[in-house]
């Protein structure tokens, strides 16, 4: 059975939350606040689940910048990730769910198999840097506008990514 471990930061509590909630859909997933994320504890998991809410103009949360800089000098070969993000669509529609790029610049080039991406259909938004290719680079939730499509958008994304 693979291990998985999720890694989020959370600065009001709404992305850790939403790590919590996946992982209860998840048998035996562990969750891990960013901030004490280390080389040692990524390489026990097989697939990664990274998640941030996104602040200001599109960035990441506090606690993810060292931890970025930790996974963008990791090989992460043989290990599956997927990404999530929670953002503020009305607020900040033109950088909504922004952090999904830097989470997704900061494992791209890991030799990891990056999954999760998911189709910009049924949202409402005016720009992000976390769409690649028309679809956004994990999951984006807004539980302040659309909390009732959360759990829909979770199961859906976790069924995409085979989990």
């Amino acid at each position: 059975m693979a291990k998985i471990g999720i890694y989020y930061g959370s600065s009001t509590g709404t992305c850790e939350d939403i790590a919590n909630r996946i992982a209860a859909k998840l048998d035996g997933a562990e969750v891990i606040n960013a901030a004490d994320l280390t080389a040692d504890n990524v390489m026990n998991y097989d697939i990664l689940l990274l998640g941030s809410s996104t602040w200001g103009i599109g960035e990441l949360q506090d606690d993810w910048y060292d931890a970025c800089s930790t996974l963008n000098g990791l090989d992460l070969s043989g290990k599956t990730v997927a990404l999530f993000s929670v953002g503020d669509c009305e607020s900040y529609g033109d950088s909504f769910c922004g952090a999904l790029a830097s989470l997704y610049g900061a494992v791209k080039n890991t030799g990891a198999k990056l999954v999760g991406q998911v189709s910009t259909d049924g949202y409402k938004f005016d720009d992000s840097e976390g769409v690649v290719d028309g679809k956004f680079v994990g999951l984006a939730l807004d539980e302040i506008n659309e909390p009732e499509k959360t759990d829909e958008r979770i199961d859906t994304w976790l069924a995409a990514i085979g989990l």
